[in-house]
């Protein structure tokens, strides 16, 4: 559709209370509110009563008032109209608003091209960004475009469909002083009065009896009252019916419908977990916290009573546990000494259009614990989900599909019953940058101060690829937010990643405090697999961190890439969960248009010797022959059963050896796993342990822009030339020997909570460790050579040896790789090293990485690099 200019006009309507010949006219809307005055009727200006009003001054009195709220109305119709039009961006945008019957409705809005004023927080320029936010939007009268987007979005029927923005700007600008525009408002929080009683009796000051009306917990009448009002609640017969009809159900549900919190809850009531446990598994951990958290306080229990969560390393269920949230991986686990999963009456696989590694390996796992178990129920659930595809695989069982969307309707697909349930879901503008952002972090923080500074209240959800890009973005904020003026409202920064540790993941979830607006920092966990209340605004950088894995040379990195189409539009709908929303890609309309529909299910690009090992210890001999949904490559399949054969976890058939079993109890990486049993042998327990507790966290160090130089002193403290595995080993010795203080923390720029977190982690590697009978009190003291080796015997085969040139070239598929500038050995040049992954940006980075001796690899790898001499320097 072409693009068509027009004029906002605003005029002023006739006053509805006016003069006319002394006398008040109530001639509009308003006289509803002023044609009595104290219980008295206003006539021709006076209000009769007892005594005579003075008419001339109640006039004035009321004219006053009015033009008090002709001027609050006018400011409201002026936010609205900002808020509406986007004055300041000049961007296009259309919205779907989605309608009951699955139709959508085209809503459109305007464009303006109107000269702004640049971002500015402080008083001295400095360069942000190109193609900033601050530039492209104004909030001012101006020429507006109008953009349309007919019918719905190509991608799935039920997503939220928006069309992408294009917006019109320039590279460049400056920061310099803020314009003091927003006021800041208190949010009041709602309150639901108790309307429940009891029988007690109460004695009154005159003596008499009589029942007092006790009212119950308002908080638990709150969390009912939501309860109730979630789109789901309203089907929880037709759940129950479906579930108790059907072996295996599919649920399809927008985020927000209250599936994850409220079916497990259903099938309680309905008595399932009479005869044994529900299950929730969840692709991350964030999730299985916090969901296990609001159903405990939705059913009055204790966490880890009737419901609780079970995370590597943490296990809040008890034997009193009915309703027990997990990750997938812990549920894979699990089978390893139960591999019928008895304990279960019903399993819920959630997030399953997520497609992780272990959720598809649980597809096959409980599809045949079918065949000999038709008791247990399995639900498949999912915000967005291809039901054809996953009823085609579970065809041979009863499997009936519900469908939790849009609209309200029945139908038949592949003979199993579909159900469609009022989804909750508010329009959403979105709104794309005209061109590539170089960088997008910087973006973010641009953009983030722009929406704080000029728009109504709302919580702004930003998206990032990991914990770094997280804590930088964080420290941004937090510095250049206390330039704003004293009349902007509070910042209050809070992240939300998979390694946070709990306590800190906890703050997201709660309320935003008055006269504060909260920023949410989030890796994609936050696109579908939690629901956080209040937010408004959505930035979306397009970026996500992801494993990938080339099967013919056996090497995994991790990629930052951009999202797939689905990613995105989930990303959109979380600004308007309870209330319209604004989402701005900091990508082009162009990018969106050529990202890939879904993305690719992990199960087809990761390393898969962790589930292979899982598997043959579960039972499953055939792993090439195993039920896949998606069946990975041949080359990927054979690459793990080799590793895990040089690893020692295969004997010479291709079953389980004995050190195999030890390594499939151990939570850890197979290459973890034979790094800690082999601890023993090199007697270096202690340090092992403590050394894979720091490399399960990230981001131990951090750099403030401004005091660059102080934290490279304070690191150096910590620095050992070998590298960075001992050097991690020496911050961890240090932050135990003061007892966790957090100045020491401050003092040498070191994350407290990644430390905090290490330290937990430790403390459940040392109970593993001594149930296989482990001493973990054995130390190699000074000598650091144990530890290197002992880190050789997993990770043989990340060894990279410098070449004539300086470069380094892997030892598996002669790739150049460079050493992380975050490493102690940047800008050294040793002659073997070995690293625990690779990361590929613009450049395949090597990280933690520390320096081995050629000769090692005999060693510490003969099954491996054969009987022959090491391999030399090149």
């Amino acid at each position: 559709m072409g693009l068509h200019k027009h004029k906002r006009r605003h005029t002023n309507s006739k006053d509805p209370l006016e003069r006319q010949n002394g006398t008040l006219s109530r001639t509009g809307p308003l006289s509803s509110h002023l044609g009595r005055t104290n219980g008295h009727t206003m006539v021709n200006g006076s209000a009769k009563s007892g005594t005579e009003a003075n008419g001339a001054a109640l006039l004035e009195e009321l004219l006053k008032k009015r033009r008090q709220r002709r001027k609050e109305k006018k400011e409201r119709k002026e936010r609205k109209r900002r808020r509406e039009s986007n004055e300041e961006s000049g961007w296009r945008v259309s919205v779907v608003t989605p309608v009951v019957g699955g139709a959508a409705r085209n809503r459109h809005s305007s464009q303006s091209d109107l000269n702004g004023e640049p971002l500015q927080l402080a008083e001295e320029d400095a360069a942000l960004p190109s193609q900033p936010l601050a530039e492209r939007r104004t909030l001012d009268n101006g020429v507006h475009d109008v953009k349309a987007t007919n019918g719905l979005a190509k991608g799935t029927e039920k997503d939220l469909v928006t069309s992408a923005v294009t917006a019109n700007g320039s590279s460049g600008t400056h920061i310099g002083k803020v314009k003091e525009r927003i006021k800041s408002k208190s949010v009041a929080n709602g309150h639901i009065p108790s309307t429940l009683t009891n029988g007690s009796q109460h004695v009154h000051k005159d003596g008499k009896k009589h029942k007092r009306k006790h009212q119950p917990n308002p908080l638990a009448q709150r969390l009912q009252a939501e309860r109730e009002a979630l789109p789901i609640y309203k089907a929880q017969r037709a759940i129950i019916d479906e579930i108790m009809r059907h072996q295996s159900v599919i649920i399809v549900g927008e985020t927000g419908s209250g599936k994850t919190t409220q079916i497990p809850q259903f099938l309680d009531a309905a008595g399932l977990t009479q005869q044994g446990i529900i299950a929730v598994t969840q692709p991350r951990r964030v999730a299985a916290i916090s969901i296990a958290k609001r159903v405990a306080e939705e059913m009055g229990t204790k966490l880890g009573d009737k419901v609780g969560y079970s995370i590597r390393f943490d296990d809040t269920t008890s034997p009193s546990t009915k309703i027990k949230y997990m990750t997938d991986g812990m549920l894979l686990r699990e089978l390893l000494s139960d591999n019928k999963l008895k304990r279960y009456s019903a399993i819920i696989l959630d997030e399953a259009h997520e497609r992780t590694l272990r959720t598809d390996i649980l597809f096959g796992m409980v599809k045949a614990i079918q065949k000999e178990r038709k008791d247990l129920k399995i639900i498949i659930m999912s915000a967005t989900l291809n039901a054809e595809r996953f009823s085609q695989y579970f065809d041979k069982y009863d499997f009936g599909t519900l469908f939790l969307g849009l609209c309200v309707d029945a139908y038949r697909l592949c003979s199993a019953k579909v159900i469609y349930v009022a989804g909750r879901q508010f329009p959403v503008r979105t709104f794309a940058a005209v061109q590539r952002q170089e960088d997008y972090v910087d973006s973010a923080l641009v953009a983030t101060f722009q929406l704080h500074m000029e728009e109504p209240r709302g919580d702004i959800l930003v998206f990032l690829t990991g914990q770094e890009e997280i804590d930088n973005l964080q420290k941004l904020i937090e510095e250049n937010a206390r330039n704003l003026p004293p009349k902007c409202p509070k910042m209050l920064v809070t992240p939300i990643y998979a390694k946070l540790p709990t306590d800190q993941q906890a703050k997201v979830f709660e309320p935003t405090p008055p006269g504060t607006r909260k920023i949410i920092l989030s890796t994609n966990v936050a696109e579908t697999s939690i629901t956080i209340s209040g937010i408004r605004y959505v930035i979306d950088t397009g970026m996500a961190k992801v494993r990938s894995y080339n099967s013919k040379i056996g090497m995994e990195s991790l990629v930052v890439q951009p999202i797939s189409k689905a990613s995105a539009r989930q990303r959109s709908g979380r600004a308007g969960r309870e209330a319209p929303g604004f989402c701005y890609r900091l990508y082009s309309e162009a990018a969106f248009d050529s990202l890939p529909e879904d993305s690719e299910p992990e199960i087809m690009r990761c390393n898969l010797a962790s589930v292979v090992l899982l598997l043959k210890a579960s039972g499953v001999d055939d792993v090439v022959g195993f039920d896949y949904m998606d069946r990975p490559s041949r080359d990927s399949i054979i690459r793990a059963l080799e590793q895990l054969y040089a690893l020692g976890a295969l004997n010479d058939d291709g079953g389980l050896s004995s050190l195999g079993r030890q390594m499939a109890e151990l939570p850890l990486d197979p290459v973890f796993s034979k790094i800690l049993i082999q601890s023993k042998v090199f007697k270096c327990t202690k340090e092992v342990i403590s050394i894979i507790a720091m490399l399960s966290v990230d981001l131990v160090f951090y750099t403030p822009n401004d005091k660059r130089e102080q934290a490279g002193l304070a690191r150096k403290r910590f620095m050992n030339y070998d590298g960075d595995h001992i050097t991690l080993y020496n911050v961890l010795k240090g932050y135990q020997s003061v007892h966790g203080d957090a100045g020491w923390c401050t003092e040498n720029f070191i994350s407290g909570r990644s430390l905090k977190q290490a330290l937990d982690i430790r403390k459940q590697l040392v109970t593993f460790a001594e149930r296989m009978g482990i001493d973990t009190s054995v130390s190699c003291g000074t000598d650091f050579d144990p530890i290197l080796k002992c880190f050789l015997t997993g990770c043989f085969q990340n060894v990279a040896l410098r070449t004539p040139t300086g470069e380094y070239k892997t030892m598996i598929g002669n790739q150049t790789v460079f050493v992380h500038p975050s490493s102690v050995l940047f800008g050294k040049k040793p002659v073997a090293v070995l690293y625990n992954e690779l990361m590929r940006t613009t450049r395949q980075y090597m990280r933690n990485i520390s320096v081995i001796q050629p000769q090692w690899l005999l060693e510490c790898a003969p099954q491996y690099y054969g009987r022959g001499e090491a391999p030399a320097a090149r």
